[in-house]
């Protein structure tokens, strides 16, 4: 299930950009990465790593779970790895699988499916492909980028909150704002209505991520 009470706070992995010490494979520098965020308490993880093969895709998804506890683990694309890893969900960009065949497909074959244990999310970049999205099954989706930032820049302009408070309040699903977020503009995405925050650098670069994540928990609308 999703809890909307508190802020959701997702960690979207990028190891490309990850120090790593020297003779650490990025893989299990990013492993570590994740269990240190994970303690810090994290929600979600999402794996992002789209150049890695199935195989090692697989094998990190596997390790990640294993460190993570009770951090939800989320794989980008590959549904084959999220279900054969038993992650906690599959998330799609807006130029991937369709949510609606996906959806399908997992009602028929995952007996979990609707429990809330395994979730369907997708990346938006409008109120038309969030509300197109919602329609067709996803469970949450992620908007933005709501602000600047160069992860994103390919998507254009920043949406900004006041597009975000308008997905918001159009769509039934959970909302999670990404893209140039910070712990000095969270506050705007809570307030515009969004269920949470994902982001890549806010949570990765952290010095202390608990501290992150306590004053992010704390944000309300």
């Amino acid at each position: 299930m999703i809890d909307r009470e508190n802020p959701i706070l997702c960690y979207v992995t990028e190891r490309r950009s990850l120090f790593a010490p020297s003779g650490v494979a990025a893989e299990r520098a990013l492993v570590e990465k994740i269990e240190a965020i994970a303690a810090a308490g994290v929600d979600w993880v999402q794996i992002r790593e789209k150049d890695l093969a199935g195989r090692q895709l697989a094998e990190l998804t596997r390790e990640a779970i294993a460190r993570s506890d009770s951090t939800r683990v989320i794989v980008n694309d590959r549904l084959d790895v999220a279900l054969t890893e038993g992650a906690g969900g599959v998330h799609l960009g807006e130029s991937g699988m369709p949510v609606a065949e996906v959806a399908r497909w997992v009602g028929s074959q995952c007996p979990v499916r609707g429990s809330g244990n395994f979730l369907i999310g997708a990346s938006c970049h409008s109120l038309e492909s969030a509300m197109a999205a919602v329609r067709d099954g996803t469970d949450y989706i992620f908007f933005g980028p709501v602000f600047a930032t160069p992860s994103k820049a390919q998507f254009g302009e920043p949406q900004g909150a006041k597009k975000l408070a308008a997905v918001c309040s159009a769509v039934h699903a959970p909302v999670i704002a990404i893209g140039g977020i910070t712990v000095e503009n969270a506050a705007e995405c809570i307030v515009a209505g969004a269920a949470g925050i994902a982001a890549i650098r806010l949570f990765q670069n952290a010095t202390d991520p608990a501290q992150v994540v306590s004053r992010l928990k704390n944000l309300r609308p």
